[in-house]
């Protein structure tokens, strides 16, 4: 789906996930996107742009791509990067097939459950600003 180390998606996968994008619109429920590397490090190291940001990226290429087919912004509830932590190829973490997105049609359970884990955190931040106010420290900017 993708070039080693690139989030630019490869020619058939826009293909695919352009027909994708208009038949997600069919279903009721909202979707999740993960993006995947292998387990090569990237070039410029941890310390920076690594495996963990790259696949966030190539999840983030895979949203747009699926948009530009047709499928609802709205249809997307969350975007994450697992990095080379879950391979699709268990037998060789370094094999391409491990560069790839996952496309998740969520249940009702599962959006309540990203809604209620999202509202603890808004929660936990209000809480934690509201704290840093009443004892004149200093609030970090949203």
């Amino acid at each position: 789906m993708f070039a080693l180390g690139s989030a630019e998606l490869q020619p058939y996968t826009k293909v695919i996930l352009r027909e994708i994008g208009k038949m997600l619109n069919d279903v009721d429920n909202k979707i999740s996107l993960s993006g995947h590397t292998d387990a090569t490090p990237y070039p410029s190291g941890e310390k920076s742009y690594s495996n963990w940001e790259l696949s966030a990226d190539r999840a983030n290429a895979s949203r747009r791509e699926l948009i530009a087919g047709g499928m609802y912004p709205e249809k997307v509830l969350n975007v994450v990067g697992l990095s080379s932590a879950v391979p699709f190829d268990k037998e060789d973490p370094y094999s391409p097939f491990n560069r790839r997105i996952s496309i998740i049609v969520m249940n009702k359970k599962a959006e309540e459950a990203v809604f209620r884990e999202n509202q603890s955190v808004n929660i936990y931040h209000q809480n934690e600003v509201s704290a840093q106010t009443l004892s004149g420290a200093p609030t970090k900017p949203d």
